[in-house]
């Protein structure tokens, strides 16, 4: 207990005095300062003013503790003087009504307190590894601005890459015809007299208008979207459209848009809406800060995204994974490797056992530093960012590895930017300077917080379900979450996630090839997908060819399992200009073949003096018929 508890000339608002010596002090007093803002007045006991105004507390006592004097003239110490001028802002209160009630809290709180005040050299250590010299609350208002400007780049990439290639895959002379989907979809829709509810279980804006020119209309305005939300125009609003369209356009696109990165794409995009400016204009002046529920919960997809892969990959008991040895076939067999991949694939077996472990402690272990103080996370952000760079490097996965590397740029602050990059240092000092944002307790900010803490609740309790799903433990007291899960699902904005949980060990290839007489056999080149085995693998992504990347996925099953390739194999006998302008090479130009086949080959990576001595990227051998030889009237071609 302090010997003196009153003082005879008290401040007009609490006034908290603490070791200006002590550098931990210093450290967190700035944060204390963020939080109590302006109702609590701060001083360093070494101040003459102090101790001339405050004769009736000894010095010792200053030194040993902080002191809270009250207007009252009550002076409190410790623990308790440091809730009581936090629970000035009333998001802090709870903590000092524990105090006042629960004796087990408050007698931990003092414990706590003097543990720390007698290792101060020691906690100011920790404090340098865990914030550096920025224990001020960070702000986030540049890291919007890069992932709103980021996600415009990727959401503009989706929609042209879509749209030069839509008709040729759902238009009405495409492979899968979304016209004559919805047609179908619809007959069902009143047949079992399903209303309102068919709205949720096939989202999409197809349901008034599937034609060409609909899709066309769809993507133009998703392109229109992306480049307003490039500039800062509208966009909160023009997150929404995005949201809805690419939802629409996955819906009727089906196999063709069911990757991960599409799912990815929605649920991120989701939460883009919450975490954009609500302004329609750009208006620096106008800006709310960005909302921190909706920045941890796109550190907590992140979090998923890279857990889940990892585990997925464990669990599958896939032994090449368990012995460290999937990288020996994975280059070779991904679905579209680049060059880098062919020299990846040379590497030596020690080294790809070294990059595996490697990949799977940045999957399975670093993620856990999501949640740590800011310097850890850095370091989490910069491991995760070096395992994309690397992915990307070596394979095509279309906008994936960008949208993972903008999730990773949630980690960062304002404070790393300004010391990273001239542009943000001389917009952040100038923020500094002008009182132009919008106070953090406007009226706004509380009811931005009606819509985000109830949807962090639910987002966090389907997240743990996924998670547990992906360990396969059963929900528990959680079982009342999968039917919520299982409602929104149709809208695919909260997703589980794991690519390659078992790796290819080998790369079938399906050859397509057409002719007139049944004996001459002439090939139709892709685009991007192995054929010529003198081609070199190369570099696509960000765009993607999205009938290249589902021939990959048929050669690994039996064509039964693969309407839509009879389908296409149709639409070539067809001669469809649209989905010829899907390939590379058309062999028949003036008029298509009379029939069609189908022949699946092993294709494998040359070695160094293979390459040297044939100039070929690839090898191969036959290993079976894929599709037999037929015609538009369906009979063989011999």
């Amino acid at each position: 207990m302090n010997p003196v508890t009153q003082v005879a000339t008290p401040p007009a608002k609490p006034l908290l005095v603490f070791d200006g010596d002590c550098h931990f002090c210093s450290l967190w007093i700035k944060r204390w300062q963020q939080i109590s803002g302006e109702a609590v007045d701060y001083a360093p006991f070494q101040s003459p003013e102090i101790t001339t105004r405050f004769p009736e507390i000894p010095r010792e006592q200053f030194a040993t503790a902080v002191q809270l004097i009250q207007p009252s003239g009550l002076v409190l110490s410790g623990a308790h003087a440091a809730l009581t001028a936090l629970a000035q802002n009333c998001a802090w209160r709870w903590l000092l009504w524990l105090y006042g009630r629960v004796k087990p809290f408050a007698g931990f709180a003092e414990f706590s307190y003097q543990i720390v005040a007698r290792h101060r050299p020691f906690f100011s250590k920790l404090t340098w590894l865990g914030w550096g010299k920025y224990t001020e609350r960070p702000e986030h208002f540049h890291v919007r601005w890069i992932f709103l400007r980021g996600l415009a780049l990727i959401y503009l990439t989706a929609f042209i890459s879509l749209w030069v290639q839509i008709e040729g895959l759902v238009g009405s002379n495409g492979i899968l015809p979304a016209d004559k989907f919805m047609a179908g979809v619809s007959e069902q829709v009143k047949s079992a007299n399903i209303g309102v509810e068919r709205y949720r279980l096939l989202p999409t804006l197809c349901w008034f208008n599937a034609s060409d020119s609909a899709l066309h209309w769809q993507c133009a305005v998703g392109v229109t979207c992306a480049i307003l939300l490039l500039f800062g125009i509208a966009p909160a609003p023009c997150l929404a459209l995005l949201w809805l369209i690419y939802l629409s356009l996955s819906t009727v696109c089906r196999e063709f848009l069911s990757f991960q990165w599409d799912i990815l794409l929605l649920e991120t995009g989701f939460l883009a809406i919450l975490f954009a400016p609500s302004r329609l204009w750009p208006n620096r002046a106008r800006e709310l800060p960005p909302s921190l529920i909706v920045l941890w919960l796109l550190r907590l997809l992140l979090f998923k995204l890279m857990v889940q892969s990892g585990w997925v990959k464990l669990l599958s008991g896939d032994q090449l994974w368990l012995d460290y040895t999937a990288l020996t076939v994975h280059y070779e067999t991904q679905p579209l490797p680049t060059w880098i991949g062919w020299y990846a694939h040379q590497l030596p077996v020690w080294f790809q056992k070294l990059s595996c472990r490697a990949m799977f402690g940045i999957e399975l272990v670093i993620p856990f530093l999501i949640f740590a103080p800011r310097r850890p996370r850095f370091l989490a952000a910069w491991l995760l960012m070096l395992l994309q760079v690397l992915i990307l490097l070596t394979g095509n996965y279309t906008f994936f590895n960008w949208l993972t590397l903008l999730l990773c740029a949630s980690l960062l602050d304002d404070f790393f930017l300004r010391h990273f990059a001239s542009f943000f240092r001389h917009n952040l000092r100038q923020s500094k300077d002008e009182p132009r944002r919008l106070a953090p307790t406007s009226s706004l900010v509380r009811w931005r917080r009606l819509i985000t803490v109830p949807l962090a609740m639910v987002i966090i309790a389907i997240t743990c379900v996924q998670l547990l799903a992906t360990f396969k433990q059963r929900p528990g007291i959680l079982t009342p979450v999968v039917a919520i899960y299982q409602w929104i699902a149709p809208f695919r904005s909260l997703n589980s996630y794991g690519l390659f949980a078992v790796m290819t060990p080998s790369r079938p290839e399906i050859i397509v090839e057409g002719s007139n007489d049944g004996i001459t056999w002439l090939p139709y080149e892709f685009k991007y997908k192995p054929g010529d085995l003198k081609r070199a693998p190369a570099f696509v992504a960000p765009h993607q060819p999205r009938l290249d990347w589902q021939m990959w996925f048929a050669a690994l099953s039996r064509r039964q399992d693969n309407p839509w390739f009879g389908r296409f194999c149709r639409r070539l006998l067809e001669g469809s200009p649209e989905v010829l302008a899907l390939l590379d090479r058309n062999p028949f130009p003036e008029k298509p073949p009379r029939f069609i086949r189908a022949t699946l080959y092993h294709y494998r990576f040359t070695t160094f003096e293979e390459r040297q001595r044939t100039g070929n990227w690839w090898r191969r051998e036959k290993l079976r018929e894929y599709l037999p030889a037929v015609s538009l009237q369906g009979r063989p071609g011999h």
